[in-house]
């Protein structure tokens, strides 16, 4: 069989209902690792859905155990010839919290629910349905092979991603030679959008930043103490407002990237940012100055109020609150100096009279990217071209944050990410959901790249 028949054989599977039966059964595992109640389903998924799948494709399995008690990890191995190259492929089978009972028309999060081109349910997205779409062209392509895929697999499977991937930094250097690949090749995070193939080197990385302004126990009346009593709220609302203006624009220095490279500003001069008609239209004179959207997306650094209280805002006191809190969030680009960030904001706000904010920050996720000169790229982007017809926007990084260090710096491989979801999927809210037309392009896209994997001279591994 040829290429040609790899991908329809990948697409058909959309087309008979085999696909969406597949992800059915796995959505239907509640594995929502910030449950502690759910860690029975975290590990069933692996045992009960995974395991078998892989044994189906000829993979050896096995299940690492967390080195601090959070979920397991599986790790799937096929071997066929060690002169052809080895792809590491990853996913995540845990999600977020199901949020039962939020959902349009009641629908159970828990079972795929098909009404025109989406298919809801959570994982769909992310990332149940990205890791199903690849195992779903890897089947394609050994069926089309005749029983053999052209070169030799991995995959590590995690349950954590959802709650900051603790462990596995630690597990994947422990089995750097088991993991011993020549690219890594994912799929995670959404396309550019749902007409346009994407490939993304990386991902950005996150920090949270916490202010906290605490005066007094308690609330004052606001009639006898207003004038004379500091008020909290107020003093987190200007200490904010030094760090960030009021059109998003980042005003202090040492949070900004540095300067946008040449080869990054012609790889995103095609790369337009358009928003569907169900997705938020884009802010007029919102982010950086002079820079295109698709720039401050995934070439720039954001500092986004996650989070802000004082007092109660559903039954308000006519009261000065005794302290104020905000959650903010960092997006940084490679090159960032984020190490010594709570210093630098704490010296920046003492500097500018606010001295009373308290500043602490948790929950940080590396920038990293793969070169854009790698091999890999243009590889990728030629199978895609072929498979599709488009070229594929190519991103410097994704604009949201994914493990890929682990793999880019921990595991030294060139990295390639291609998406399966899109911009307006719902990820992490209720509604999740993927589109019938980007998962049968998808299918096409994958079982392509896999062929022509297996196509490669062994020679130019």
């Amino acid at each position: 069989m040829t290429r040609t028949d790899a991908i329809d054989r990948a697409r058909q599977t959309l087309h008979s209902g085999e696909f969406i039966a597949e992800l059915d059964r796995r959505v239907g595992y509640p594995t929502e690792s910030q449950n502690p109640g759910k860690r029975d389903a975290l590990r069933a998924y692996l045992e009960q859905e995974l395991q078998p799948s892989f044994a189906q494709l000829d993979f050896a399995t096995r299940l690492i155990e967390s080195p601090t008690g959070k979920g397991p990890y599986l790790v799937a191995e096929y071997r066929e010839d060690a002169s052809a190259p080895t792809v590491l492929m990853y996913g995540h089978g845990d999600v977020v919290d199901g949020m039962a009972g939020e959902w349009r028309d009641n629908l159970d999060p828990w079972r795929t629910t098909i009404s025109g081109n989406r298919v809801y349910g959570r994982g769909t997205a992310d990332n149940k349905g990205q890791h199903s779409i690849n195992l779903a062209a890897l089947r394609a392509v050994r069926e089309a092979r005749g029983g053999r895929l052209g070169f030799n697999a991995k995959f590590i499977v995690e349950t954590g991603e959802e709650i900051g991937s603790p462990d596995l930094r630690q597990v994947c250097e422990a089995l750097r030679e088991e993991l011993k690949a020549d690219l890594f090749l994912a799929s995670d995070g959404p396309r550019l959008s749902a007409d346009r193939p994407t490939i993304f080197l990386g991902c950005r990385g996150g920090i949270r930043i916490y202010l906290d302004v605490k005066l007094r126990d308690g609330g004052h009346h606001s009639g006898n103490w207003g004038g004379v009593l500091a008020n909290p709220a107020t003093i987190l609302a200007g200490a904010i407002a030094t760090l960030v203006d009021s059109h998003g624009r980042l005003l202090l220095n040492e949070l900004k990237p540095p300067r946008i490279s040449n080869q990054i500003r012609v790889a995103l001069a095609d790369v337009k940012v358009e928003p569907t008609a169900d997705e938020p239209a884009l802010s007029e004179n919102w982010g950086e100055e002079g820079l295109s959207a698709a720039e401050r997306l995934y070439a720039w650094n954001t500092l986004e109020v996650l989070a802000i209280s004082a007092g109660n805002i559903d039954k308000p006191a006519n009261a000065i609150p005794g302290e104020a809190h905000a959650v903010l969030q960092l997006r940084f680009v490679v090159g960032t100096r984020v190490d010594d960030i709570v210093e630098v904001v704490r010296a920046h706000l003492h500097s500018h009279g606010f001295p009373m904010v308290e500043v602490r920050a948790a929950q940080s996720f590396a920038a990293s990217r793969t070169d854009f000169d790698s091999p890999w790229v243009n590889w990728a982007a030629e199978s895609i071209r072929r498979t599709t017809g488009k070229a594929p926007a190519i991103l410097p990084n994704f604009g949201g944050a994914l493990p890929n260090d682990v793999f880019s710096e921990g595991l030294g491989l060139p990295t390639i990410w291609v998406p399966h979801s899109y911009p307006g999927c719902s990820q992490h809210a209720p509604n999740e959901h993927i589109l019938l037309s980007v998962t049968e392009e998808a299918l096409g896209i994958m079982a392509g790249l896999f062929w022509d994997l297996g196509e490669m001279p062994r020679d130019r591994k």
